[in-house]
Order: structure tokens, then C-alpha cells, then sequence
């Protein structure tokens, strides 16, 4: 018996696929029909509504999840996934961008602690191994879903009691306000890297799912002040640059 809620269409043999025709037909409902973190009719109702097969059913879906439409959730079901937020090269802290896409930010804090960082840390911030600075590790979340863990150190000579600050919020704008730090610069590194368990449990993904991971190092002036290594789901984040060729590129 075809669902109610499901747009009326057929899916027909030639030169489509089913499974193409079906994505089709059930991204445009999300699109005009639903609200991100909407329920999807049940693969049954799928099923019986355009008369294809489970096996089409299953693979339509899977290409809208792995296309950041959808996403699933185990014992639940599928639901619209919300918009991806999307970054330009400039630099803005987690909580600005969010906000200039009418997102809502919060953090959750993994951890706060005063230590000893790793070597490539202490080098950047130009001291010895051993001396202490700030480690804050947060979990990024968009209107509460997650988006990303950042793992950021901070000099600790130059903000000493940052962690008895409001570090749920943008840690940049207590650098500037409370400690005259306004981060002019950053430098930052763009891979791919497959999710840990741990990481996958907090981001809430398949492990080994492909997170978009950024290094950066920031600076306010000459000052060294931020080390962050930050994963983000590619499903909510996306990186957008506008480039051009230089002039040594053109010919003739």
C-alpha cells in the first residue's frame, strides 16, 4: 500500500537505473517536503510505494547518506541530515561561522587540563618539552549535533588562567577581551583521515568514517598563542575556496 506521505511517482525500467530514479524521486521530497532531522517513511513503505525491491530501496538511500542528504541511526531510522556548514578560507572561530550561518554553537568539554605538550607543540611555541601549557579538548556541536573535536593547546605564558575562563564558548574572543590577544594569523594544514573508534563514537559515525582534519597554528601579532587539530564530519562541514591562476601560469 503506498505511504500517504510519500510524493506519487513510478519508477520504470530503461536506461536509469532504479536506484538512480528512486534517489531522485526521494531527494526531492526532502527537499520540498521535509526539515532537516525529519524522519523518512520506513523502507517497507518505500518498497511497496514505487514497487521496487528492498536491494533498491537500500541503495538509493545509501547514495543520499553518503552524498550528506541523509543520515542513519542505528534501531532509529533515516533522517534528513541538515545542511553542511560551509568554510571559506579566513579565519573565524568555530562559534562566528556558526553564527554567520544561523547556527546555533555549543561545546562540550572533553577535557581542560595544565600539562606538558607533545614535541611539534613545544616547538612551535618555542619552549622546552617539558614545561606546561593549556590543553582544551571540545566536542563542537551545531543546534546539539555534533561537528567536530577540537584537541587545542594554548601558551600558557600568554593566557595562564585560560581555563578558569567560559571556554564552552569562542576561546578567541576571551583571548582578545581578556588577555589582549586578537589572533591576526593562522596557518593550516587540510587532509583526510579516516575516524578512530573514539572519535567515531563522539561525532557519532561509523568508524573509519573520512573526517576532513585541519591543523592549525595561530598567531596574534608575533605571538604564538594556539595549536589545534581539529576533525570534522564532511556530511556538516565543507571547505570552499575561490582560486586563480598566477600570472607566471599564462602562456603566450
Amino acid at each position: 500500500m503506498p505511504h500517504p506521505e510519500l510524493p506519487p511517482g513510478k519508477v520504470l525500467g530503461g536506461t536509469a537505473p532504479k536506484h538512480t530514479q528512486l534517489r531522485e524521486i526521494l531527494e526531492e521530497f526532502c527537499a520540498t517536503r521535509l526539515q532537516p532531522g525529519d524522519m523518512l517513511p520506513s523502507e517497507r513503505a518505500i518498497e511497496q510505494t514505487y514497487g521496487v525491491s528492498r536491494i533498491t530501496v537500500r541503495r538509493a538511500l545509501s547514495d543520499l547518506v553518503a552524498a550528506g542528504k541523509l543520515r542513519r541511526e542505528r534501531g532509529r531510522g533515516t533522517f534528513v541530515a541538515p545542511s553542511p556548514l560551509v568554510s571559506r578560507p579566513h579565519l573565524a572561530s568555530f562559534s562566528s561561522e556558526m553564527r554567520a550561518q544561523d547556527v546555533m554553537a555549543s561545546s562540550r568539554i572533553l577535557l581542560a587540563e595544565r600539562s606538558a605538550p607533545p614535541p611539534e607543540v613545544a616547538r612551535w611555541f618555542g619552549t622546552p618539552e617539558h614545561q606546561p601549557h593549556i590543553r582544551l579538548r571540545r566536542l563542537r556541536l551545531g543546534n546539539n549535533e555534533p561537528y567536530a573535536i577540537d584537541d587545542a593547546w594554548y601558551h600558557a605564558g600568554l593566557a595562564p588562567d585560560l581555563l578558569e575562563t567560559d571556554v564552552y564558548n569562542s576561546v578567541y574572543t576571551i583571548l582578545e577581551r581578556r588577555y589582549g590577544l586578537r589572533i591576526t594569523d593562522a596557518t593550516q594544514t587540510i587532509t583526510a583521515v579516516s575516524a578512530t573508534t573514539g572519535a567515531a563514537v563522539l561525532l557519532d559515525v561509523p568508524p573509519k568514517t573520512a573526517l576532513l582534519s585541519i591543523e592549525r597554528q595561530s598567531r596574534a601579532g608575533e605571538a604564538r598563542v594556539e595549536y589545534c587539530s581539529s576533525v570534522y564530519r564532511t556530511d556538516r562541514y565543507r571547505m570552499k575556496a575561490r582560486v586563480s591562476r598566477s600570472r607566471d601560469d599564462y602562456s603566450g
